[in-house]
């Protein structure tokens, strides 16, 4: 007998590895709450994940609508949490409206801003003058929510506005979510002043371009992944950059969200949470019957609805879901299905 024989473990050792999600990217671009935390607490598994993916190399940044807080504020939250953070690593829409006013009139202008700390601070470290008034003769107007935000705050805004200021809003959002529900957002206080002077305003925050390009710039990423939890913001925004994405389960959006999602709402990955990340990118493939991933199948019947089938035990509904969502975005193309078609199936998702 010629040759040799090989253990078990050197066998291990001349496997090729499987490539992870992680592995194409080195950026992650992470929305905070529903995909970090939820309220308080940290989404379980997600600290551990991210810890995982900085030891690998890959670069941390914390992008969030929030302009009330400074990033000192929220990475000193994210320690408290376990999650690997700095201040240097969360990016704001109070930085990016700060950007664009900068960029927009002279040096050492004065800006009335009508928001809290976070929104000074930004504004102040690009080398404008914070004021309050209209009095002050302000190049620009720049809201962001507060908890402190007062009608006399509003009026000295819209006044400014009303002599020309430029206008600029962190975020539109037109709620946050709360302990106690969803409260009124910025973008609803932005409306009192563009109701009140007929001036529409640039907004900074998801799912706009400055926001993004923000993050962009402050991490000198090439290839980097925007992780979100909702469409209409995270996932929007990536695609209107032209970059991927990954939406994960552990927040607003949910099965049907993602089956009734046009074109501009649909995430180029799809997982449970932030521990898919580590886990091999699964291929979708197309088959003569409809659209497959990892033993479910996703077609179409006679009726018109979506059929889905799978294992019966031991298997991720997440793939499921995968291939319902190939089978419903090609059907859909550049529009949207219908509610009702896709409905049967989310039984069988929530397994």
């Amino acid at each position: 007998m010629t040759g040799s024989m090989t253990g078990a473990g050197d066998d291990e050792a001349e496997r090729p590895r499987v490539p992870l999600l992680l592995d194409a990217y080195d950026t992650l671009l992470l929305d905070l709450d529903g995909v970090v935390y939820l309220g308080r607490n940290a989404v379980s598994g997600a600290p551990e994940a991210l810890t995982a993916a900085r030891d690998r190399g890959v670069r941390l940044a914390f992008v969030t609508n929030n302009a009330s807080r400074t990033p000192g504020a929220i990475a000193q939250h994210l320690r408290h949490l376990g999650v690997p953070a700095g201040q240097e690593d969360v990016v704001t829409s109070a930085q990016a409206a700060a950007r664009l006013v900068a960029e927009r009139v002279p040096p050492g202008s004065a800006v009335l801003v009508v928001g809290g700390m976070g929104l000074r601070m930004a504004v102040r470290a690009h080398g404008l003058r914070p004021v309050t008034t209209a009095g002050d003769a302000p190049a620009a107007v720049v809201q962001g929510m507060w908890e402190g935000l007062s009608y006399g705050l509003l009026s000295e805004g819209a006044l400014a506005v009303r002599q020309g200021a430029w206008f600029v809003a962190a975020n539109g959002d037109t709620t946050m979510p709360t302990g106690r529900g969803q409260l009124p957002g910025n973008g609803s206080m932005a409306r009192v002043i563009a109701t009140a002077t007929g001036v529409e305003p640039v907004v900074a925050g998801k799912p706009e371009p400055p926001l993004h390009r923000e993050s962009m710039i402050r991490t000198e990423s090439r290839r980097p992944l925007v992780v979100g939890d909702r469409l209409d913001t995270d996932i929007e925004g990536a695609n209107r950059a032209g970059v991927d994405s990954l939406l994960v389960l552990t927040g607003v959006a949910g099965p049907l969200d993602l089956l009734t999602a046009g074109p501009c709402h649909r995430p180029t990955h799809i997982c449970a949470d932030l521990s898919g990340l580590h886990a091999p990118t699964p291929r979708v493939r197309r088959s003569r019957a409809g659209w497959e991933c990892r033993g479910w199948s996703a077609m179409w019947g006679e009726d018109g609805r979506l059929r889905l089938s799978g294992p019966v035990d031991g298997e991720d509904p997440v793939d499921g879901l995968r291939a319902a969502c190939a089978a419903a975005w090609e059907m859909a193309g550049d529009g949207r299905v219908d509610e009702d078609v896709v409905k049967p199936i989310l039984s069988a998702l929530a397994a």
